[in-house]
């Protein structure tokens, strides 16, 4: 699944492929992935010059002006652009057709994608009715709430942070290497955890996930960004998918275990319960 990460050098290279672009047609071969109004889509994005690429969590944003359309790639998405004519592909489900003459593609073989079309004065409303929490920024990303928001809770540190609502963008490879870095067992309910562990938790998923970005994000199964192009970061990955080989700090063997429903990675002497 793409992590903020990765939908982040997504970002980037759509932003270097088709923004200033004009969407002149569109078709959509599986319509139960488009959100709002499906006429709507197919009738107001045609004439729609691309004036921005932005993101917010996992979420790409194409910023037309007014108008804003939210693609969340979910599992498996991706956009591809085809400079000549598309080939057959039984996994491509939305077509946009661009003044230069190429198409921008979106790719889903589980077809879990998803698109909004919206007024973008609503952009506010849909992420906050969402509850999606701040970008892993030193800026936005404040320990004080963080803190406040783990005391309150009882659930097992992992899937807390993977629900969005505390902080955006955590999935399971980097919520794995989250918690190694910092020394938590994924099991922990997070208001046992300390102060000093609370801080070490906040402070490197702020850092990992920008070294995440930094090095294209992760390769694994069938990610690629829009260029086409492998990330790196799956060369600096400790913990996540090395089960049975040592930890690179303590040299124990690294076990996966099940967490609410998915493997969870973890070195049980650094991260003990």
């Amino acid at each position: 699944m793409p992590e903020l990460p990765e939908v982040e050098t997504v970002r980037r290279g759509l932003e270097r492929l088709v923004l200033g672009r004009t969407i002149l047609s569109v078709e959509v071969k599986v319509p139960k992935m488009v959100k709002t109004s499906y006429q709507s889509f197919l009738n107001e994005l045609p004439s729609q010059r691309i004036q921005a690429m932005r993101r917010r969590g996992k979420y790409l944003i194409f910023d037309f002006g007014q108008l804003i359309m939210i693609s969340h790639l979910r599992m498996e998405g991706k956009y591809l652009l085809f400079t000549d004519q598309v080939p057959t592909n039984k996994h491509f489900h939305l077509f946009f057709k661009l003044d230069d003459g190429f198409t921008l593609v979106y790719q889903d073989v589980r077809k879990f994608g998803t698109f909004d079309l919206l007024s973008k004065n609503q952009e506010e409303a849909y992420f906050t009715k969402k509850k999606l929490g701040p970008e892993p920024t030193k800026k936005a990303f404040k320990y004080a709430s963080f803190e406040r928001a783990l005391m309150r809770s009882d659930k097992p540190i992992k899937p807390l942070l993977l629900d969005q609502k505390l902080v955006a963008g955590l999935g399971n490879i980097y919520v794995d290497e989250v918690l190694w870095a910092a020394k938590v067992h994924p099991e922990t309910p997070a208001r046992e955890l300390s102060k000093a562990a609370m801080k070490r938790v906040h402070d490197q998923t702020i850092t990992i996930l920008q070294l995440g970005i930094e090095k294209g994000g992760s390769t694994i199964r069938t990610y690629r960004n829009a260029l086409g192009e492998d990330g790196t970061m799956q060369d600096y990955l400790r913990v996540y998918g090395k089960t049975g080989q040592p930890c690179p700090r303590c040299a124990s063997t690294i076990e996966k275990i099940k967490l609410g429903g998915r493997g969870t990675h973890l070195c049980p002497h650094c991260q003990k319960r």
